[in-house]
């Protein structure tokens, strides 16, 4: 694992950016994991500015995290919209490259496994990002959720739902169940980019990266992939020690 600090949200943003961008250049049809909520937003943001710059994101492919249970992609709270707005809108990748969890299904356990297959269809995911919840979630992995776990039925923490409040016009508003990639799925990715920024996730980043390896943090299996980085400003990495805390400091961990 390798763990990168830097100075503030903005410098995150670009550190992620730019591992994404020389993927990008090294394989134009690369399918790209994408998280949602505020910890990618500035990474998204200089992948447009990117793309304004001449990068051509046309041919890449998005796969989303996760959706929540019971919501149309057509509302505007969905991960769906989320993702066109913030991602594929900004990056010229047509919507039809976009695949996310069918939280509106008929048959969620049917959409999961519908998930899975499509993921393997693209030839699984070259590069994924991901953020980290404040009790070490990743996607809607709660504390608890097991490790080799895939695309399925989850129902969110209350800790969860009072993060996304904010999110809705009402707290009540906040879905209680979601459709989520698994661990294991999550793990299955070629390389895995993790974001935090903010002191609010400092005890969850440095639970993921210098605890114990233990479903009761779930970000903590990033140690075990071959190809994780992790990317966090000053204040996320306040719960690590001062020599992971240089500015734009690189740490391998094993």
């Amino acid at each position: 694992m390798d763990v990168v600090v830097v100075d503030d949200q903005e410098a995150l943003g670009s550190a992620a950016a730019s591992l994404v961008v020389e993927a990008v250049q090294a394989r134009p049809g690369l399918v790209l994991g994408v998280a949602t909520g505020s910890s990618p937003l500035t990474t998204y943001r200089a992948l447009a500015a990117a793309r304004a710059s001449g990068l051509d994101f046309s041919s890449v492919h998005c796969v989303a995290l996760d959706e929540y249970l019971g919501i149309a992609e057509s509302d505007p709270e969905s991960y769906h919209s989320f993702l066109r707005r913030e991602v594929t809108a900004p990056l010229g990748i047509p919507v039809e490259h976009l695949l996310v969890p069918d939280g509106a299904a008929a048959d969620p356990e049917a959409a999961c496994l519908a998930f899975e297959a499509a993921v393997r269809r693209l030839g699984g995911v070259d590069l994924q990002v991901l953020g980290i919840g404040r009790n070490g979630h990743l996607g809607f992995n709660e504390p608890g959720s097991a490790f080799g776990s895939r695309t399925r039925v989850a129902m969110l923490s209350e800790t969860t739902r009072a993060d996304n409040a904010r999110f809705f016009h009402r707290p009540q508003d906040v879905p209680k169940r979601c459709l989520t990639q698994g661990l294991g799925t999550i793990m299955d990715a070629r390389g895995l980019v993790l974001v935090a920024s903010g002191s609010h996730k400092a005890a969850a980043v440095a639970a993921a990266v210098a605890g114990p390896v233990t479903e009761s943090c779930p970000a903590s299996v990033l140690q075990r992939h071959a190809h994780a980085t992790v990317i966090v400003d000053r204040a996320a990495a306040a719960g690590l020690g001062p020599s992971r805390q240089r500015s734009g400091g690189r740490d391998s961990l094993h």
